[in-house]
């Protein structure tokens, strides 16, 4: 991984912009960000279940600076109620990942808490159909199945619908005429009741006919074409639950080498694990822990250790990871320290017993490599997006706000819902309802943690990145 030097960025689109005084719907909130590997579509899912699908205009091909226009989108999920368990199922869409391109479509895997859906998205030719030419005996409301358009003859076999020849031209031929190309999604496979957990993460694996999907226990890996079947690789269930210690929150398979994958947990661990070792990967190869953490151990220490999300780098040999505190690029072959510490927002730690009880410190922010795995990008708070290169005097990074005018008045982000129990406060013995902050509290902060950025991802072959706060989606070049 060479050295690099920092990147000027400059705005360059925005999809869905909202006015000051807008209140965001919580279905509106973008969940997921996703580029395909060529980088010629971005997917966005939001929590209403939907994901639409954006591709680089044609008409504005920069290679530098790649703009892009919609093209279409589908409802992924829907609201579903689990009655064995009794809880509701939110639509909102996890994760996405691209499947390699086949005979002009695109394929591409989307999940909620509990469903993965494989979507097929291809190109069809629209027709507009010209206005019928009605005859007398023909009536408008219902032009084919009228009486005037029938008769009942008596025939050997009993009775017989036929259409009458002789009452004149009752309807004439219509030639549809073509207005354009429409994309379609239609859902090919879908892959459910496998797990007993929120799923967290899916992956695609370098085969290109193989998928891994985590939850806060488990690893399933599924083929693509077989939907009542996975193989579970990795299970963390204690056979007592007081005995759980930490859960799984990212997977990732590397990207080059199709037997390895990284799963990441909440104590801040992170194993590499080679699958032709055993059928049930438990034992990891590699297990990359930082032995020397910085400051004092206190009660947050093992919370915001927690690793939210984990990406390998194009070269296959490094790791780069993201915690509520800092962002970390490890190598590989060095499991006992990462190589480099970003620190994101290093004056909330003053701050977070407020930010424990507003629930802010369970935030899980995105992390994302550019395409020459030189630069590293993730986000914070007051829709702040904070870039990194690899090289001396790096540490400080880039801060780029989320907005076309960064003067602009701060609209307020959609309300937040009570947190829901989950297996990572369990595994840290904690566990409590949200409760309401008022906006004195807020103001407290020296950043507005209503305005978070949590979702953001990289162009495969441009300095671009996509990102959204709430609703909207930025887009910003170098």
């Amino acid at each position: 991984m060479t050295s690099s030097s920092p990147l000027h960025w400059q705005f360059s689109q925005v999809f869905g912009e909202r006015s000051p005084d807008e209140d965001v719907e919580n279905i509106d909130v973008i969940s997921a960000i996703e580029f395909d590997k060529t980088g010629d579509y971005l997917a966005v899912g939001d929590r209403g279940g939907r994901v639409v699908i954006f591709e680089k205009d044609p008409g504005k091909d920069v290679v530098q600076r790649p703009e892009y226009r919609y093209k279409t989108e589908f409802q992924s999920h829907e609201p579903e109620f689990d009655y064995l368990k009794s809880v509701d199922i939110e639509e909102k869409i996890n994760k996405m990942k691209w499947c390699m391109n086949l005979n002009g479509s695109l394929f591409i895997l989307s999940t909620n808490d509990k469903t993965i859906k494989l979507w097929k998205v291809k190109e069809q030719k629209v027709k507009k159909v010209k206005e019928m030419d009605l005859g007398p005996y023909v009536s408008s409301e219902s032009s084919l199945l009228s009486e005037s358009s029938f008769v009942r003859s008596s025939v050997s076999n009993g009775h017989q619908l036929e259409w009458i020849d002789n009452k004149g031209t009752n309807i004439a031929p219509s030639n549809g005429q073509n207005i354009g190309d429409a994309a379609l999604a239609r859902c090919r496979k879908m892959y459910a009741h496998a797990h007993d957990y929120n799923i967290n993460s899916i992956s695609i694996n370098s085969d290109g006919e193989t998928f891994i999907s985590a939850d806060d226990l488990r690893i399933n890996l599924w083929n693509l074409e077989v939907t009542d079947q996975c193989f579970n690789i990795i299970d963390m269930k204690p056979s007592n639950m007081e005995d759980l210690t930490e859960v799984i929150t990212s997977a990732e398979f590397h990207l080059l080498r199709c037997n390895l994958l990284a799963y990441s947990s909440s104590r801040g661990f992170i194993r590499l694990v080679d699958m032709r070792q055993s059928a049930l990967c438990d034992r990891s190869a590699i297990m990359l822990q930082d032995a020397d953490p910085r400051g004092p151990k206190t009660f947050f220490t093992e919370i915001v250790a927690s690793i939210s999300n984990i990406k390998f780098s194009t070269d296959g040999r490094h790791i780069l990871s993201r915690d509520y505190m800092n962002l970390k690029l490890w190598d590989m072959r060095m499991s006992t320290s990462p190589v480099v510490t970003y620190k994101i927002h290093e004056h909330l730690y003053p701050k977070l017993c407020d930010l424990y009880n507003n629930d802010a410190i369970f935030d899980k922010f995105d992390c994302c490599i550019s395409g020459d795995g030189s630069h590293f990008a993730t986000g914070s708070y007051s829709n702040n997006m904070r870039i990194f290169h690899n090289g001396v005097g790096s540490e400080e990074g880039t801060t780029v706000e989320a907005r076309r005018n960064p003067y602009r008045k701060q609209p307020q982000q959609a309300a937040s819902r009570p947190r829901r129990s989950s297996l990572s406060n369990l595994a840290r013995g904690l566990y409590r309802q949200g409760t309401d902050v008022s906006d004195t509290g807020i103001n407290e902060f020296s950043c507005d943690v209503k305005s978070k950025l949590l979702h953001l991802a990289w162009h495969p072959k441009a300095n671009l990145i996509a990102c959204s706060t709430g609703n909207s989606l930025y887009m910003y070049y170098a």
